[in-house]
């Protein structure tokens, strides 16, 4: 076996010269109960965490390298160190977790906002209409990849940057360093988890920072519905490292646009105004500055986000005809030349692909017809086959170069064509809103899926796994994400909602807006859609990462803020000695991806409490109200307000104190690098 990456892992290949991954020979172990294991463990832990975080501020992290850096750490409980492909399949399984989130939590959410729930006829139906189309989605994905898969990887070979498979292979081929990034990781997510827990669900301080008590800052609310707000956690400073300056500073900035020009105006014109402004239902001079952001700025944003995914189809038709036209002739290639593969190049055969495909095909229509009738299901079935195998490619092509899959943008066009041609079939309305969301569920899942499976696919081809194993095993991680999805997604509508402060479920909310508007007979709001559709051109004019910017718009300040502190982290941490850079850097990414992985679980472990209606907040404003009645006597009115006062004013102070200590934790933690 080899200890390391040959020479031209990460160059484009001579004429005549082939690649030879770390590991060549066979009989090495890569298929065994402990990767199965564990990987399915890893799958089903992030999972919760990236479903809890994905529906809290509309950004899903990627799993792969924390259950990378885990798997290379659990095999130092073993008397057997892991070998380097059975890592490989251990986070291939594991990673199946943050793809199908990706997909659900975009669309089924949705059935929810809109009050759709009860065409089930119940909660465990429900449930199961979201993972069968989690799950089918995720299967389309995987078969409409894997003949694809030796184009991306062989062919593209040093073409292709590959950033978030680049990073998880160097974590599992640098495995004898493994155990102790295992614990730098393992220490942070226990931090985290237990300051988002104390934070959010036992209230020992306020989670969210709004400065409401300092003079200056109420005197902006008050005269222009300025308010500058943080949520105060863990989990999201790790996101903002994680997404790094220059992405988070893009998100924030679309967010002060919203916040401090947008809100501003429309207070400073309609508060004159008695009569109530359209879609608004009261005048604007009663509304604080959340009912104007709902009201009137995040119709502006959800312009500015369909604009940008508009923009992002348009912009990948080149890269969506290359990739089509190479992929389809690598079908048939493929299918000749079959035989005689070595077992690092070995396949799914493309009968079994085949016969997938139809499998799949059959049980959607199943699965739509016993939601409406064959007439719908044929429609449901076409639209999700056609617009899954269109846009394979651009979600393969898109994460191969920048990391990142444009699924949003085009899950607004499934759901667009979905919702036109269901109408034009005679089926509008709940039960229209119902199965296009479900189409769009299905596609979504397909994309993101596919985005995600060629990242595994690139790092068993550097390191030697068999991509048949990769390809058969993805299915069990598909399916333990896809039953789990639907359960978190439950449980945090049971206990917080989706329109609530804890969860924004912005892509959700956004699609629920528009599938509203094109199937019943509300208003559309034309005019803030296209202000939102204006700024997005200009941004795209500007060039500036459109759908960062109008997610920044549409998604509270308060959100949004925390990134780009923990962005300004990342960039102060890589500061310095050059030599260090990238090893503080790497170790202040394990520190971030334990601060979100902890700290989203402890979000789900709060909301389960709150699902079972157990209560371990502390009632922090009847103490202090008690003790400042019992030190001011008589004076029982003054004492609440005092006490009501105080609170507010301690609960931000302390908030303020500890979120400090976070970020000094953070900044030395991660720069204690040896050189």
């Amino acid at each position: 076996m080899g200890k390391g990456l040959p020479e031209n892992a990460y160059i484009p290949l001579k004429e005549g010269e082939t690649y030879k991954p770390v590991i060549s020979e066979d009989g090495i172990p890569e298929v065994t109960k402990r990767s199965v294991l564990w990987g399915a463990i890893m799958s089903a832990l992030f999972t919760f965490a990236a479903g809890y975080l994905g529906l809290k501020v509309g950004q899903v992290f990627e799993a792969a390298i924390p259950i990378a850096i885990l798997a290379v750490g659990i095999s130092a409980v073993y008397r057997r160190k892991s070998t380097l492909i059975e890592n490989v399949i251990l986070q291939s399984i594991g990673a199946a977790s943050g793809v199908i989130v990706a997909g659900a939590i975009f669309t089924t959410p949705a059935i929810f906002i809109l009050n759709l729930q009860s065409l089930f006829p119940s909660s465990l139906s429900l449930l199961a209409a979201i993972s069968i189309s989690a799950f089918l989605g995720g299967a389309l994905g995987i078969f409409f990849l894997v003949p694809l898969r030796r184009y991306f990887v062989g062919e593209m070979h040093g073409k292709l940057p590959f950033p978030e498979a680049t990073a998880t292979t160097e974590i599992l081929v640098a495995g004898e360093t493994g155990g102790s990034g295992a614990m730098v990781l393992v220490w942070s997510m226990l931090i985290g988890g237990v300051y988002d827990f104390l934070a959010g669900t036992v209230k020992l301080w306020d989670e969210f920072i709004d400065l409401q008590w300092v003079p200056f800052m109420k005197s902006l609310n008050d005269k222009a519905r300025m308010v500058i707000k943080l949520d105060a956690v863990a989990s999201l400073l790790g996101l903002g490292y994680i997404v790094g300056l220059r992405y988070s500073a893009v998100i924030v900035a679309g967010s002060f646009l919203s916040t401090f020009v947008l809100i501003p105006i429309i207070w400073l014109v309609g508060q004159n105004v008695p009569n109530p402004i359209s879609p608004g239902t009261a005048p604007i001079s009663s509304m604080n500055e959340v009912i104007l952001f709902k009201t009137y700025v995040q119709k502006i944003g959800i312009g500015a986000i369909a604009t940008a995914g508009f923009l992002g189809i348009l912009k990948s038709i080149p890269i969506m005809y290359k990739s089509f036209s190479l992929g389809f002739r690598e079908i048939f290639r493929r299918h000749r030349e079959a035989k005689n593969r070595l077992r690092y190049d070995t396949d799914l055969s493309m009968k079994t692909i085949i016969i997938g495909i139809i499998i799949v095909l059959i049980l959607l229509w199943v699965f739509f017809e016993y939601l409406s009738n064959a007439k719908i299901a044929l429609i449901g079935v076409l639209i999700a086959f056609l617009l899954a195998f269109l846009f394979t490619t651009v979600a393969a092509t898109a994460i191969a170069i920048v990391g990142t899959n444009p699924v949003s943008g085009m899950t607004l066009v499934t759901l667009i064509i979905s919702s036109l041609v269901l109408v034009y079939a005679g089926l509008s309305g709940n039960n229209g809103m119902i199965i296009a969301l479900l189409i769009g569920s299905v596609v979504c899942t397909a994309l993101s899926v596919a985005g995600g499976f060629i990242t595994d696919l690139k790092i068993g081809y550097w390191t030697g796994a068999t991509p048949r194993n990769q390809e058969r095993y993805k299915f069990l991680g598909l399916a333990i994400a896809s039953i789990l999805i639907g359960i978190v997604i439950l449980i945090l509508n049971q206990s917080y909602g989706f329109t609530s402060r804890e969860l924004q479920a912005p892509q959700a909310n956004l699609m629920a807006a528009l599938i509203s508007s094109m199937m019943s007979k509300q208003p559309v709001p034309w005019l803030l859609y296209g202000v939102g559709a204006i700024v997005a051109l200009l941004v795209e004019m500007s060039k500036v990462p459109t759908l960062a910017f109008a997610l920044g718009m549409y998604l509270p300040l308060e959100l949004n803020l925390p990134l780009l502190i923990g962005g300004f982290l990342s960039y102060l941490v890589g500061k310095g000695n050059r030599k260090l850079a990238k090893k503080r850097k790497d170790r202040g990414t394990l520190i971030a991806s334990g601060f979100i992985a902890g700290g989203a679980l402890m979000g789900v472990v709060g909301a389960f409490l709150k699902f079972l209606k157990i209560s371990p907040s502390i009632d922090f404003s009847a103490w202090r109200g008690r003790y400042l009645a019992a030190k001011l006597g008589k004076a029982a009115k003054a004492s609440e307000k005092l006490a009501e006062m105080w609170l507010n004013h301690w609960g931000e102070v302390i908030s303020l104190i500890a979120f400090s200590f976070l970020l000094i934790f953070f900044y030395f933690y991660s720069r204690r690098v040896k050189e």
